[in-house]
């Protein structure tokens, strides 16, 4: 069902509502502008389209822009490249390319961001 006239749909970032059906009141867009949700969600629009590096639990790091997350703390990557770690018995390869990635959310262990300023990528 789309959104009335000069109203805004509110169905997260990936365009898929809530789980279960209808909305709650927390989805509305009369929450406080200094709530905890509100200073979340300006923290995740601030790294939309920034470049991520992304741990995951089996060791792989995926490198790729930052496009969309969900309440699961699923992440999608846009332009993605797959680093597998390197063991004792052989070295790192070259980087995979993986285009648009999927990292589910528990398989994260840590996610840093591109620094903007600098040439070559750094990462926080």
């Amino acid at each position: 069902m789309a959104a009335p006239a000069g109203q805004r749909e509110e169905n997260g970032c990936c365009g898929r509502g809530p789980r279960g059906g209808g909305g709650s009141p927390a989805d509305s867009e009369a929450e406080a502008p200094d709530s905890p949700r509100a200073r979340a969600r300006r923290q995740l629009e601030a790294l939309l389209n920034r470049s991520l590096r992304i741990r995951m639990t089996d060791g792989r790091t995926l490198v790729g822009c930052f496009l969309c997350t969900d309440r699961d703390c699923n992440v999608i990557l846009g332009s993605a490249q797959e680093f597998l770690k390197a063991s004792d018995s052989f070295a790192a390869s070259e980087p995979r390319v993986l285009g648009l990635a999927m990292v589910p959310g528990h398989h994260v262990v840590s996610i840093e961001v591109e620094l903007e300023n600098l040439g070559s990528p750094q990462y926080l």
